[in-house]
């Protein structure tokens, strides 16, 4: 029960002091030399950050329109320029309310025993007194008439001549804990959005009117659901034609009726998403949990929301009783429901300088009206924030953390079973786990098999073999057909370095799953889309490329963070700069590039896809992994050999690439109001061996001294070390960051910190616990199957991980010492890159500290 005891104790008796909100809230800090006050605080940072991200305005804006009366029509994280006027003492009695043991719900998952539970929650709970608490969400009323909204977003200056906005329709629709209705807009947001060819998805496409879809389809998490959908990429001139389409399109549905054979691969999408139960890297026991608070939270039975059984039987059996079940249901709720909202959002190239002059304006009255005793007391106020944040927790307190013991662990590594053998001139990976009747399949297709010049197409002819059809059916039938007999088929790329060695492996992979009995299925789509795909499409392929474009563009502002580490790395890895190639900012510009060129050299283009084909599908060079329990292998063993012999079958010709690896110091704009700040070096060029201990040092890293001076001194968001030990690449990293040249100082220190740093044995023996939790991380039986294909691809070997993993136990204070001075070395030849607003790039550059490259992005 320690985590138990560590969640129980942060939620009812938190430390809550004003240095504290001051951190991760807000706080004033006085710049003298230049006389003026700014903002600092974590959350502070992240919202700005969040604020100028256009997917997350879109989002938020569309669910505030149709709550205006409720809760949810604030935001939860904070509008940036509301966050500074929350005060300590709301913020302390807001949490002396709300989070009371008479406001909350209690969930355990696991077999223990549900006495001791109750022991464990009773000494943290005994002391409270039941209190009233109004914390019922209110339902929302209803609308008389649709509203219409228009809001701006900020866009760079340079995009000026380029504007593109977004627009969404958005619905409010019933209350989630009603189960069989739950149930069944979930099949309905699926036959409307959910493949490629969905009639609402693909009228939206197909109109030319924007470049890809837009609105999150259903939210069903809180208490009354809602819909939306729209296009991103439009000429806010069109916004009023995308809203016709929209109702025409919702018109001609439930006039005419649906295809059947759109809802039956709803249906069994649905069905098979149920009982597979796939949640990811996201611990089973929580998503119940979410699940149940959907209905619990509302004083409604948690149960139902779990157990899908009934309310799934029921809409099936509604949908084959009613011939226009689904129908009935875009009448009632979309086409005649006049609880909806337009959501125009459009471009505004002078937002953020707006925003940032409002700002400044606000805090130059505020600092020409402080006293010179006010301005002390800012001052003391920071100092004293100061003096706690640079102040280490004392012995007693971290004692007081409840933590395992390094002899608790496990001495031996998780073991995945595999098995390696030749069938019919492929190399097959097989997997000996139980997969509740469910067959996971990866072909994998190694991208040497192409000449350089080929590699940033390889995402798109992947999505291409998907979604553009073959030569017996269109791109509707086929994503039809894999809804309808499969759990799904999608595209990864995978990269990585080949363990000593500089060179890389590069994939493309098809990943399928299927039940037993629909694996013959499953082959045969594969066999179709290998064999016979549609790549002369013009028009379908252009629309895919400027869907990718828009996706790639809207995700760099959420995800920075990992933009810029793939960037930085490019210049020490071929494999990241392959991987850059096909989903960095390299292929943001070549998309950008062959979106004209599809338009003026569509001859070139599909000369290119079609080169790709001849030359990847090969047996020969195939590599297939499959995952599933013994006894159905020997069910589909020979589905899979007939299979395999449909395949061509040549002497691969495997190449050798020259990466045009960058070493520039590098300013990336992007229409932010914050900052990511990365810094890379190799440490295998200055000597460094990888030994198991950096699993430990770079966790602890990020833990201690990046998280106190970046993230809690700083104001950023999050801090990250990422250490590739086939590559020897080591990134520092920070998101949503308000600086730079603060955050680069700390980078430099790191070093030094390692260098000086003398554990207890209680910290060290919690820093190889948390390392030793990250390796033996929660899989389920399709992510075993897959990583053990990876190590294989990289070849990584079992006693070499438990080499590893014996390193990792028996990590000393030396180890950490040792790795600081490695850093320190690798610093020497260390690149910088910045990805952040203009003004503060080109602040950097003014500098001519390193030579900054200065670049647009976006």
């Amino acid at each position: 029960y320690n985590l138990v005891d560590v969640y129980l104790d942060a939620v009812f008796y938190p430390r809550l002091t004003k240095e504290v909100f001051e951190q991760e809230g807000w706080h004033f800090e006085l710049d003298e030399a230049r006389g003026a006050l700014t903002y600092k605080g974590v959350v502070f940072s992240e919202m700005k950050g969040a604020y100028s991200s256009p997917d997350n305005l879109l989002a938020e804006y569309s669910q505030q329109s149709l709550f205006p009366d409720t809760p949810y029509g604030l935001d939860s994280g904070g509008d940036p320029k509301e966050i500074p006027n929350l005060t300590f003492d709301k913020f302390k009695a807001f949490h002396e309310k709300y989070y009371h043991p008479s406001n909350a719900w209690v969930y355990f998952y696991g077999d223990d025993d549900p006495e001791e539970r109750l022991r464990v929650l009773d000494a943290y709970l005994r002391d409270f007194q039941r209190i009233p608490v109004d914390s019922a969400v209110p339902l929302q009323p209803s609308f008389k008439s649709p509203r219409r909204i228009v809001r701006p977003f900020p866009v760079s200056e340079q995009n000026a001549r380029n504007l593109k906005g977004m627009f969404t329709s958005n619905w409010l629709l019933d209350e989630a804990p009603r189960t069989e209705l739950n149930m069944a807009f979930h099949m309905l947001e699926y036959v409307l959005l959910g493949m490629p060819g969905s009639p609402l998805r693909k009228a939206l496409i197909d109109s030319g009117y924007g470049e890809d879809i837009a609105g999150q389809g259903l939210g069903s998490d809180i208490r009354q659901m809602y819909f939306s959908a729209g296009l991103k990429g439009i000429n806010p001139d069109d916004a009023g034609k995308v809203e016709a389409l929209i109702f025409k399109t919702l018109e001609k549905l439930a006039n005419k009726g649906i295809d059947p054979l759109t809802i039956e691969a709803a249906i069994n999408t649905i069905e098979f998403a149920l009982r597979e139960n796939n949640t990811g890297n996201y611990p089973r026991g929580l998503a119940l949990m979410l699940r149940a608070l959907t209905a619990w939270l509302y004083e409604e039975d948690p149960i139902p929301m779990i157990a899908f059984e009934q309310p799934l039987e029921s809409v099936k059996q509604r949908i084959a009783s009613e011939r226009f079940f689904f129908e009935s249901l875009i009448k009632h709720y979309l086409l005649k429901n006049p609880h909806r909202t337009s959501l125009l959002l459009k471009p505004d190239p002078d937002l953020a300088r707006k925003e940032e002059e409002r700002e400044r304006d606000r805090l130059g009255k505020l600092m020409a009206s402080l006293s010179p005793e006010d301005s002390k007391k800012i001052m003391l106020s920071v100092e004293k924030l100061r003096k706690m944040q640079q102040t280490p927790d004392s012995p007693e307190a971290l004692a007081a953390i409840p933590t395992l013991k390094v002899s608790d662990l496990s001495r031996h590594n998780k073991v995945i079973p595999v098995e390696l053998f030749q069938e019919k001139g492929a190399r097959l990976l097989y997997h000996d786990i139980f997969t509740s009747d469910i067959v996971y399949v990866d072909l994998g297709f190694d991208l040497h098999l192409l000449p350089q010049e080929l590699i940033s197409y390889v995402p798109m002819f992947a999505r291409a073999l998907l979604e553009m059809g073959t030569e017996k059916e269109d791109y509707v039938s086929l994503t039809q057909r894999i809804s309808r007999k499969t759990g799904g088929i999608h595209t990864a790329l995978h990269t990585s370095v080949v363990k000593n060695s500089e060179k890389s492996t590069a994939w493309m992979l098809l990943r399928g799953k299927a039940m037993v009995r629909q694996v013959e299925e499953l082959l045969a789509i594969l066999q179709d889309v290998l064999l016979a795909p549609r790549l002369d499409d013009q028009v379908r392929f252009r629309q895919m490329v400027l869907e990718s474009k828009a996706r790639l563009e809207h995700a760099i502002i959420p995800s920075g963070h990992h933009i810029l580490d793939l960037r930085l790395r490019t210049a020490f890895s071929e494999a990241d700069w392959v991987a850059e190639q096909m989903s960095g900012i390299s292929y943001l510009l070549f998309l950008r590039e062959l979106e004209e060129r599809v338009e003026k050299d569509w001859v070139q283009v599909l000369s290119a896809l079609e080169k790709i084909r001849e030359l990847l599908i090969n047996r020969h060079a195939l590599l297939l992994n499959i995952t599933v329990d013994e006894k159905k292998w020997l069910q589909i063993q020979a589905q899979v050999e007939a299979f395999l012999d449909s395949l061509p079958y040549f002497e691969p010709i495997l190449h050798s690439w020259k990466p045009r690896k960058s070493s520039d110091f590098e300013g990336l704009t992007i229409p932010a109001q914050v900052n990511y700040v990365g810094k890379g070096m190799n440490l295998f060029s200055h000597g460094y061996r990888f030994h198991g201990s950096a699993h430990v040092i770079t966790r602890y890293l990020r833990n201690s001294w990046l998280w106190e001076k970046v993230r809690v001194e700083g104001g950023a968001y999050g801090a990250f070390c990422l250490f590739d030990r086939l590559s020897g690449v080591l990134t520092l990293v920070s998101y949503r960051d308000p600086n730079i040249f603060k955050t680069l100082e700390a980078f430099e220190g790191a070093a030094g910190f390692l260098k000086g740093l003398d554990l207890s044995a209680t910290e060290l023996t919690r820093a190889i616990v948390g390392a030793i939790g990250d390796i033996d991380r929660y899989q389920l039986p399709d992510a075993k199957g897959y990583t053990s294909m990876v190590r294989y691809l990289s070849g990584e070997t079992e006693p070499e991980r438990q080499r590893i993993r014996e390193e990792v136990l028996g990590t000393t204070v030396q180890d950490f010492n040792s790795f600081g001075a490695v850093l320190e070395e690798g610093a020497e030849s260390a690149l910088v890159k910045i990805l952040g607003p203009k003004s503060a790039i080109e602040e950097v550059a003014a500098k001519k500290r390193w030579g900054l490259k200065v670049f647009d992005v976006l």
